[in-house]
């Protein structure tokens, strides 16, 4: 079986086009971690760039790596247009059994349903409901309202998507052919690398994400200000981009800094897989607010290391915490709640799960979700050729 892989190439929104190495979304890459265990099926990973990067070969025996060089006015401006037309011609030449576009955010998701063969999508995130949650509107042409229109154009077009959760099931069902329920797979690390003892000293609250009015900084900062003011030891750290061009960066970015001079907050930068592996290793729980979530992969990634999760009760975050030993939910934007959960869990010493990680493996491990693809790439190839 020979699929190809159509993704993002992360160099170019970091603008780090001097790395030596392909830099993938997460989800994306433990797939890729998943499919190099499997030698039968041959994977060509498509990744459009706007300049020239160091574009190894093979990433893995079985998987190979082809950067596509497309020029800006290929990009959004004229509805990726350029990114579709190479890929086209890249994929003319790789012949693919199948093809597998990463995501509607981009180009990905339109270089799959206009590719010329059988193909797929996998939803990464919502972009019809982040663009309500935006009030994106037609008048100002944002990323978001352009994405979510082309949401709505591709996934009818596509052969079938995956769905991250029961959630992103429930707003694509109705504009796809088919649709698959297949979770996103957590990256080979957060399970290969040992896990430490518990931490010493006060407990640390970690919160991770890209600093966004959706993901609820803000309000996690004064939620973590009342719980200092009332007299209980911890840290709240926040890992992610800052975002100090637009109004709610630079409120957070004000705040934080008082917060800081108290003494109960900081912020650790964007960080390398590594990096928030030992973030989360030396943290005692998770909190993640998002009002919009199709999966919640930084939430599954925490419980994969044994750290107690306190979260909303939204979009895919409900699927991962299912059942599982350390998850809390509340109701989406009720901080009270969330705060009282986390004061009773701080007065009772801050007690982590010990059962959580396997729960995590036996359901998000790379080498798991890549099964489940491998399954579906076969019916809709077998689908494709009975028909």
């Amino acid at each position: 079986m020979k699929v190809a892989i159509l993704t993002t190439d992360n160099r170019q929104h970091y603008r780090q086009y001097d790395r030596a190495e392909p830099l993938f979304g997460p989800a994306p890459e433990a797939l890729l971690q998943g499919l190099a265990t499997m030698p039968e099926v041959e994977v060509h990973v498509v990744a459009c760039i706007r300049q020239p990067v160091a574009a190894p070969k093979k990433l893995a025996p079985n998987i190979f790596f082809h950067s596509l060089v497309v020029p800006q006015l290929g990009w959004m401006r004229t509805l990726y247009q350029g990114c579709i037309r190479a890929t086209r011609k890249k994929l003319s030449e790789i012949r693919p059994d199948l093809v597998h576009g990463q995501g509607t955010e981009l180009d990905c998701g339109l270089g799959a349903a206009f590719s010329g063969f059988p193909n797929v999508l996998t939803i990464h995130g919502n972009m019809r409901a982040v663009a309500k949650f935006f009030h994106a509107r037609p008048g100002n042409f944002s990323f978001f309202w352009l994405a979510a229109r082309l949401e709505n154009f591709t996934l009818p077009r596509t052969g079938g998507v995956f769905c991250n959760s029961a959630y992103t099931e429930r707003l694509v069902a109705p504009r796809a052919r088919q649709t698959w329920r297949v979770p996103n797979p957590v990256r080979q690390d957060f399970f290969n690398t040992p896990i430490p003892p518990r931490p010493p000293g006060r407990p640390v609250l970690l919160n991770v994400g890209s600093l966004l009015p959706y993901k609820h900084q803000l309000e996690v900062l004064a939620m973590a200000r009342r719980l200092h003011t009332r007299g209980l030891q911890f840290e709240m750290q926040f890992a992610g981009e800052l975002t100090p061009h637009t109004a709610y960066g630079r409120e957070f970015e004000r705040q934080l800094h008082a917060a800081q001079a108290a003494g109960f907050a900081r912020h650790l930068g964007s960080l390398s897989t590594a990096q928030l592996i030992a973030a989360m290793d030396a943290a005692s729980a998770l909190v993640h607010c998002s009002a919009e979530e199709s999966f919640g992969l930084v939430v599954a990634e925490a419980l994969a290391r044994n750290r107690k999760f306190f979260g909303a009760a939204t979009g895919g975050v409900v699927d991962i915490a299912a059942g599982v030993e350390g998850a809390e939910l509340f109701p989406e934007g009720d901080f009270t709640a969330l705060e009282e959960g986390i004061a009773r869990w701080l007065k009772a010493e801050a007690p982590l799960p010990q059962r959580a990680a396997d729960t995590m493996c036996q359901r998000y491990h790379p080498e798991v979700i890549a099964r489940r693809h491998v399954e579906i790439y076969r019916e809709v190839i077998q689908g494709k050729a009975e028909s």
